[in-house]
């Protein structure tokens, strides 16, 4: 029996499914991991994988950096938390107010999910509004105002998780993605609090802008004086040295973000104009409060792994190595003759089976999972590891160099000429 095999059955007898979170399970049983190095991770049974999940995005400059590894260190001598403000965690705040358009000022959190929570509080508190709009197919936390699926159009929202009360949800409303007559028909008809999205959609696999579709929704919401929130837990720091809205040009009032200014730890934060920060307690209204909200730890981490990317063309560097794999799969997957498409932004891409074209949430959903699983297996087997979802990212980092992206395209190929056979 492998070792993974025998840790997932142990810890199936007390964790429910066996993982901490449910998009890490697959059958008949998820790989533990022992180790990860550069842009690779080696399971519990001694098998080396090039790792294209990344901790579900974190790890842009890949596991273990030399300089996040050495500024965390210094921290942990320093200590791990101390329940009073630090100088590490304000050093962090500063770079993302010097970097992120939207940040004027900033309140750490410990989780993505920690952060869109409270920032859906702060608009509420601000407007004086309940209801809020989200994207279909857009994931903002396991909170329940975002735990909402209603479909296109303006129809008000259901839970799409148990225990989700049917009077929260009715506050949450959803749009189709890259749809902005949708969004301005919306905004028209009902009082909104705030628009919360994220600028590249990454909950039901990449599905990048359509051209001037973010111009126009920030055009909408103001409008109708509506907040608009980039929600950038995944795309801070990943689309450009400052997120989306730099990349894009277009600045929300507020913004959310995680994952990359952790730095591999538990980080996240929110952030806007000033007049809609300042409601947030002590100095205002609204309650935003976490035991280990901007604990130093992630603050040294994300601090140094923000100055990594943010230093000379490393975002250049890691898009062209993107584009390159991304066009490789593309051909690949025409030579073979098997319909679908491949959506590439940054650092990040995703593989569609079945669409020609992917620019909503509908369109995702439409993909073929049963041949993203015969494709998840085949890399497996051929050392790739890739997230166990048809509907998660792929995503690159520093650590993903010109040998890896070789190697990469060579599996891609394999398992398409597989297909075409």
């Amino acid at each position: 029996m492998d070792r993974s095999q025998q840790l997932y059955g142990e810890s199936s007898k007390l964790s429910p499914g066996g993982v901490s979170s449910p998009v890490r399970a697959f059958k008949p049983y998820p790989l533990f991991i022992q180790s990860g190095q550069g842009c690779t991770m080696t399971d519990a049974d001694g098998r080396t994988y090039i790792d294209m999940c990344m901790a579900y995005g974190p790890l842009i400059t890949g596991h273990r950096h030399p300089d996040v590894m050495s500024a965390v260190r210094e921290q942990l001598d320093r200590g791990l938390v101390y329940g009073a403000p630090s100088e590490t965690e304000l050093k962090l705040i500063e770079r993302i107010h010097q970097e992120v358009p939207s940040a004027e000022m900033v309140r750490l959190a410990c989780t993505g999910t920690e952060a869109t929570m409270h920032a859906i509080r702060t608009a509420r508190g601000f407007t004086g509004r309940d209801d809020i709009v989200k994207m279909k197919g857009g994931f903002h936390g396991a909170h329940d105002s975002a735990l909402v699926s209603a479909g296109s159009g303006s129809t008000e929202g259901v839970p799409s998780s148990k225990g989700v009360l049917a009077d929260t949800a009715r506050h949450t409303l959803t749009v189709e993605y890259n749809d902005a007559q949708a969004m301005s028909d919306l905004l028209e008809e009902r009082d909104v609090a705030c628009v919360i999205m994220e600028p590249i959609l990454g909950n039901v696999g990449l599905v990048p802008p359509a051209d001037g579709y973010l111009e126009e929704v920030r055009k909408i919401t103001k409008e109708n004086d509506v907040l608009l929130i980039f929600d950038e837990v995944i795309t801070g720091f990943r689309a450009s040295c400052g997120g989306a809205q730099k990349r894009y040009g277009v600045k929300p009032d507020m913004t959310t973000m995680a994952k990359i200014i952790g730095g591999g730890f538990a980080g996240a934060a929110f952030m806007g104009r000033e007049d809609i920060m300042s409601m947030v307690a002590p100095q205002g209204p609204v309650y935003a409060a976490g035991t280990l909200a901007g604990n130093p730890v992630s603050a040294a981490a994300g601090l140094a792994q923000i100055d990594v990317m943010c230093r000379g063309d490393t975002y250049g560097d890691v898009e062209r190595r993107t584009s390159a794999l991304a066009s490789c799969i593309r051909e690949s997957m025409e030579d073979a003759g098997v319909p679908g498409c491949v959506n590439s932004v940054a650092s990040m891409y995703s593989v569609f089976f079945g669409p020609t074209s992917v620019t909503n949430a509908s369109q995702a959903e439409a993909t073929d999972r049963a041949m993203f699983d015969r494709l998840f297996r085949y890399m497996l087997e051929h050392g790739v590891y890739l997230a166990p979802s048809a509907l998660e990212l792929s995503f690159m980092s520093v650590a993903h160099n010109d040998e890896a992206v070789e190697r990469l395209c060579e599996a891609y190929k394999g398992f398409f000429s597989e297909v075409k056979e």
